[in-house]
């Protein structure tokens, strides 16, 4: 496939199939994330595989409040990312350009991971709604790191949906805004 026709593919997946993931395409995403650019290589962010049905049943529970995600209480798999600290030369070019870079480097690992399921026959959906404090609780991350992102992972349970985005030429523009 293509990356065009990959990224075309790749949709936000809400339900799943009764099914687990095998450990080996799970660490091929794994590895696409770990590749994802990152400000002055500081690859800021630690991934937390949660497979385990019952805890992944937990943690899927933690991140369906106030009637959200109520689809991430059934997924198989749960990537969660952490945000780790930056190297000395991230630091100093955030407070430099008033840019926080972590969360853009996470935000892009994200979507690597999301990719790479795709190319592996998965679905998936990026959460950032949750309870991080029952999730880190239940996964053992401690008090002081922020978890950012829930990466649900599985075998999507319907059909591929139509996209809608919006017209190139209203979000693109050549040499001005």
């Amino acid at each position: 496939m293509d990356f065009l026709q990959l990224a075309a593919s790749r949709q936000s997946d809400r339900a799943y199939e009764h099914r687990p993931v095998e450990r080996e395409k799970l660490e091929r995403i794994l590895r696409a994330a770990c590749l994802a650019p990152s400000a002055c290589n500081a690859q800021p962010w630690k991934f937390v595989v949660v497979d385990d049905p019952e805890l992944a049943r937990r943690v899927g529970k933690a991140a369906a409040g106030l009637g959200m995600n109520q689809f991430a209480k059934e997924a198989p798999v749960h990537i969660l990312i952490v945000e780790e600290s930056m190297n000395f030369t991230s630091f100093l070019g955030a407070k430099i350009k008033d840019k926080y870079f972590p969360l853009i480097d996470i935000g892009i690992a994200a979507a690597h991971i999301t990719l790479a399921a795709e190319s592996e026959g998965l679905g998936s959906c990026i959460v950032g709604w949750f309870d991080e404090k029952e999730m880190k609780q239940l996964v053992g991350i401690p008090a002081g790191k922020r978890l950012l992102l829930d990466v649900v992972v599985g075998y999507a349970a319907k059909p591929k949906r139509k996209k809608s985005r919006k017209d190139l030429e209203k979000v693109v523009s050549y040499n001005h805004y």
